[in-house]
């Protein structure tokens, strides 16, 4: 059944989580899952929710939206966690609790104008682009600490720190090294600003080594992808 068959694989990545946090020293309380949930209906939210999950992510609103209205009944945090154009903020911040792919300054005010106007305080995540490459989303790093100044200091949203995926093709404990210093430059004007979101099924034990407080996990979740039928 879809249950056991979840059941076992949370089982298997809180211990992944557990030995990580082990390793570096670390309690395990220190680092969130958040189950992405992308491509998978609602009934798997709520299987997830019935083992005591309460953080999820999506990456794609068209999906989201109706799946967060699906499961509205349920204690989640909603995390959206895949780029964000401005036309879709709208929607985004009426089911958003965090979002993690904040990667430059329009984009903020469009989250702190909606946010305002629904009377929500959305955490908002600088996402970093670790390669410089901004083409495949994220803020360069020379740009980071204005946006999260930004970020900081608009209504509505509150900064909770940064996020990023490691580059294609590089040894992602370097590339987790590097987010970590970015998180430590921020927290020195924004010492509240303590999230690292970082790392998914195949690399969260290096994130985990370097100060991830987040991990974004799916398919060691929830299996292979596939098309999404509601």
């Amino acid at each position: 059944m879809r249950k056991e068959e979840i059941a076992s694989r949370v089982a298997e990545v809180d211990e992944r989580i557990a030995a990580a946090c082990r390793a570096a020293g670390r309690d395990r309380d220190e680092v969130t899952l958040i189950a992405v949930t992308k491509t998978y209906p609602a009934d798997d939210v709520r299987i997830l929710a019935g083992l005591g999950l309460r953080d999820v992510g999506e990456n794609r609103d068209q999906e989201a939206a109706p799946k967060a209205r699906e499961c509205a009944d349920l204690p989640l945090t909603w995390h959206f966690v895949g780029q964000l154009q401005t036309n879709k903020v709208r929607s985004v911040v009426g089911y958003a609790d965090v979002i993690h792919s904040v990667d430059r300054p329009r984009l903020a005010r469009a989250i702190s104008g909606e946010a305002v106007k629904r009377g929500r305080e959305v955490c908002c995540l600088v996402q970093v682009a670790l390669d410089d490459d901004p083409g495949r989303g994220g803020a360069v790093l020379a740009d980071v600490p204005a946006l999260a100044d930004l970020i900081a200091g608009a209504p509505g949203l509150r900064l909770g720190g940064v996020m990023a995926v490691a580059p294609l093709g590089e040894d992602p404990a370097k590339a987790f090294a590097r987010l970590r210093d970015v998180a430590v430059a921020v927290q020195e004007g924004h010492p509240r600003a303590t999230m690292i979101s970082a790392g998914m099924s195949d690399d969260l034990t290096e994130a985990i080594a370097h100060g991830a407080t987040h991990v974004r996990v799916g398919t060691a979740l929830l299996g292979r992808r596939k098309l999404f039928v509601r």
